[in-house]
């Protein structure tokens, strides 16, 4: 069971909305509802919560890079929405798989390759370490960035320590409990 949801910052304080998942199929439609959210273009918080396996926190301020967290990487990724989370965190990236696929070593048709250029490729192959499959593994703690609520009053130190109802821990530290259990 999932809960989620965006809370706004305003000039009156924060605004709470009940976000629909349903209509969230990747982490760009999810960027555009906190965007939407948002008065003035000012910080809106995106919380997500799978009961007491994982959080995440996703803030976008503006037109700037979204920044992002998640409690326990190995968890989230095993879920939908996690799994959204943590691909990007770890820079799951499907243009430069495309490319390794691709004949970019400056050979001819029908001409070998070297040796010494494979085994340049499984040093740099070596730095990351491969689960299952040759996915690349997936932490078992925090994962993203601690400090995206450091300005707002939630500390790195304290993000990083939450678990159970930590939403709702987030809420009360950014002032935005009220709101946020009328959406809940």
């Amino acid at each position: 069971m999932y809960f989620a949801a965006l809370l706004a910052r305003t000039e009156d304080g924060w605004e709470a909305s009940d976000m629909e998942l349903d209509d969230v199929e990747s982490l760009s439609d999810l960027i555009d509802l906190a965007r939407a959210a948002a008065v003035d273009d000012d910080t809106v918080v995106a919380l997500i919560e799978q009961e007491d396996a994982w959080f995440g926190v996703v803030r976008v301020d503006g037109e700037e890079d979204p920044r992002y967290f998640v409690s326990n990487a190995s968890a989230a990724a095993r879920s939908s929405y996690g799994s959204m989370l943590t691909d990007e965190l770890l820079g799951s990236d499907e243009e430069e798989d495309e490319l390794d696929v691709l004949d970019l070593d400056g050979t001819e048709d029908g001409e070998e390759e070297s040796i010494a250029a494979f085994a340049d490729a499984d040093d740099e192959d070596a730095d990351h370490e491969a689960g299952p499959g040759g996915a690349e593994r997936v932490p078992a703690g925090p994962l993203g960035d601690p400090r995206l609520l450091d300005d707002l009053g939630v500390s790195h130190k304290q993000l990083m320590t939450l678990d159970g109802d930590a939403l709702s821990e987030i809420a009360d530290s950014l002032g935005a409990t009220e709101v946020l259990e009328a959406v809940r």
